[in-house]
């Protein structure tokens, strides 16, 4: 079988690998024509474990890179769903353009699997009826599936082999056709069910995870608001055979936990209330940080922003992705009050600029500062916060240990 993979971001790319170092024939496509031309000269376009070994066993085995649709048996469309900041509804506009074209070159019979996260009912409102104004049958001329991912960066080549996966499926026989085909790497569980309950499983699993960082989000904010010690009070709740809080953090990030609580927000409104709450908690953390940082600045007579620098860029520790990343939305913050470029700002994970003030070095970071708010926990710091110096520390992720200079959200 021969499978065109649409989107080589952050999921599509490792798909299309993965797929093609185990056997699988693949063309992959993107729009974008300078990420095509690196690829085709050997090198991937963002860093990831395993990655790049991957890439040497799918290349061997033939994989192509095009920015065309090209004639296949099955398409996999992985490309953005963004929500809409107002509506909090699904932008379902790349799955609908990506789907159009590929409309434009396949043959009658193939499979068009969607692993693109979307809303419940994407598929009914949007897919659906782009493929029957065409003219054509579902079922017949072209077979719909939904088949989300669960893969996490930095971890993605172990949990695209590891992972459980689900496949939504209008005919069963379809959904055990591409479950044959993902079955050629996954050795996890893959649960063959109806396209509805496969959309909604997704969103639910990453609301669920939201949902729990916000209680430990409002815990961190009570226990400050009383001077507790929110980490040794999580350590000892989490004790409780039946208890498993979360570390507390400066927010939410990423394209997946931050965005599709935001799908049932939009689209059972009145409904979804818990939801709601806890993507206002997450999404206010990092307002949440910067008054903690600014009270920090007031005791140790730390006057200027100039003096103060932002460690981490990433939405999470040891990879480059920066998508909904809390320091941004922080910085964002800081730009509208007119501070946002006064401090620097470094990551070791993030080679190009991004942001005012950004450097690249931690040498350059650390001269002439007094203190540093650490947004991300890289290995990097982790394995050995005394990189920092003496510097005051506000330590938003629990990585720097204890010290007369440290401080905890």
């Amino acid at each position: 079988m021969k499978v065109n993979v649409i989107g080589l971001g952050y999921i599509g790319l490792p798909t299309a690998l993965m797929l093609a170092s185990h056997d699988v024939k693949v063309i992959g496509t993107d729009y974008n024509e300078e990420l095509v031309a690196t690829l085709n000269a050997g090198k991937t376009t963002f860093n990831e474990n395993g990655l790049d070994d991957l890439f040497a066993v799918a290349q061997e085995k033939g994989i192509e890179f095009t920015t065309s649709y090209e004639t296949a048996d099955m398409y996999i469309i992985s490309v953005p769903t963004p929500y809409d900041k107002d509506s909090k509804k699904i932008d379902p506009s790349y799955v609908v353009a990506a789907v159009e074209a590929t409309l434009d070159v396949c043959p009658k019979g193939a499979i068009l699997v969607i692993e693109s996260t979307v809303s419940p009912g994407t598929m009914d409102k949007f897919v659906r009826p782009a493929i029957v104004a065409r003219g054509l049958g579902i079922g017949k001329d072209i077979h719909l599936v939904h088949a989300p991912e669960r893969i996490i960066p930095g971890n993605m080549v172990n949990e695209l082999l590891h992972n459980n996966r689900t496949i939504g499926a209008d005919d069963p026989s379809i959904g055990e056709t591409v479950k044959g085909i993902y079955a050629s790497f996954c050795e996890g569980d893959i649960e063959v069910t109806d396209i509805c309950t496969a959309e909604m499983t997704k969103v639910v699993e990453n609301t669920f995870r939201d949902i729990n960082i916000a209680f430990a989000n409002e815990l961190a904010k009570i226990c400050r608001s009383d001077e507790m010690d929110v980490y040794e009070i999580i350590r000892i709740a989490n004790k409780h055979p039946r208890v498993s809080i979360l570390s507390p953090g400066p927010g939410v990030g990423g394209h997946c936990i931050s965005v599709d609580p935001w799908f049932l927000v939009g689209d059972y409104p009145g409904l979804a209330n818990i939801i709601l709450a806890a993507r206002k908690i997450n999404d206010s953390m990092p307002d949440f940080v910067l008054e903690r940082a600014h009270d920090i600045m007031e005791e140790r007579g730390i006057s200027s922003p100039s003096k103060v620098g932002i460690y981490g860029l990433t939405y999470k520790e040891d990879v480059d992705d920066v998508r909904e990343s809390p320091t941004l939305q922080m910085i964002e913050s800081m730009e509208r009050h007119l501070a946002g470029d006064a401090c620097k700002v470094y990551d070791p994970w993030v080679e190009r600029d991004i942001v005012p003030g950004q450097v690249h070095t931690m040498e350059e970071f650390l001269e002439g500062l007094e203190m540093v708010i650490v947004m991300v926990g890289h290995s990097e710091l982790k394995d050995d916060p005394s990189v920092l110096g003496d510097v005051v520390v506000l330590d938003t992720r629990n990585v720097c240990g204890t010290g007369d200079n440290i401080y905890k959200l």
